[in-house]
């Protein structure tokens, strides 16, 4: 069964930067893309960045140019760089499979909370 353990989420001021990590437990980690979602309380949620298998990226349009993703595959480890955080960032932070089907049961996921 595959396992998500999110991690590096906090409370932070807005402008401010956070590197969230992502430790997957997948045989075949290096063939499936990946993705960091976030969730929002009362709010659907939200695909924010994928990166493939051979390194591709994607973002939503609302983190563009402030956060990047990249992945590790000898350390099976997805990662989310964001820079100048904004009160709207916040939410808590999962990932998965970067495209469907996607895995269940989720991770527990890492807060992150931007509040001044």
């Amino acid at each position: 069964q595959v396992h998500f353990v999110e991690s590096g989420g906090g409370l932070v001021q807005p402008g401010g930067s956070l590197r969230l990590s992502c430790v997957v437990s997948e045989r075949l980690f290096s063939l499936y893309s990946m993705g960091w979602y976030r969730q929002a309380p009362g709010k659907q949620r939200e695909l924010v960045a994928t990166i493939t298998s051979g390194g591709l990226t994607t973002y939503a349009d609302s983190v563009k140019g402030r956060f990047t993703i990249s992945r590790d595959s000898a350390k099976k480890s997805v990662y989310l760089q964001m820079n100048t955080l904004k009160f709207e960032d916040t939410a808590l932070y999962l990932c998965n499979r970067g495209s469907s089907p996607l895995v269940v049961p989720w991770g527990q996921g890492t807060q992150v909370t931007v509040s001044s």
